[in-house]
């Protein structure tokens, strides 16, 4: 029987694929759980303009994502933090920090979008990366000084 995937189905295909299976795995797997479509011409057009529609919003979100990592190139933030001896901090500047510090200067990014290694222990000037979208990855400028 020839089917048309809804869904990723591992050792099987991906979504919008034309597979052939036999009968019984199509009629009592694919076809109840939703995974699979009976393969006609209604059905094709109908996963064809699913895949369009995805394609378009993947695109919208990539475009938007790419104008914020051009808005974070111009946006540097200031984090103050408290020093003691050798200009050592007393903590460490975490992915929390830097959102907080991004939220007052209006702009909003989730602190899970902050790919930080490990967290800042020296004043200084960093370059963070911040993972906008899957594709697009901007680069923020921290600066740490002292209290």
């Amino acid at each position: 029987m020839k089917v048309i995937l809804r869904e990723d189905v591992p050792a099987l295909g991906s979504v919008g694929e034309l597979v052939n299976v036999k009968d019984g795995y199509a009629r009592n797997f694919l076809l109840p759980r939703g995974l699979a479509l009976p393969a006609n011409e209604k059905n094709a057009r109908q996963i064809e303009h699913q895949k369009r529609l995805v394609e378009q919003r993947r695109l919208k979100l990539q475009k938007d994502a790419q104008a914020v990592a051009d808005k974070l190139q111009s946006v540097s933030c200031t984090i103050p933090m408290l020093v003691g001896e050798q200009d050592k901090l007393f903590g460490s500047v975490t992915a929390k920090d830097i959102e907080e510090a991004l939220q007052n200067e209006g702009v909003r990014i989730s602190r899970k979008q902050i790919l930080l290694a490990e967290p800042i222990k020296a004043l200084g000037v960093y370059t963070v990366d911040v993972k906008l979208h899957a594709d697009v990855v901007g680069k923020l400028k921290v600066w740490v000084v002292a209290k």
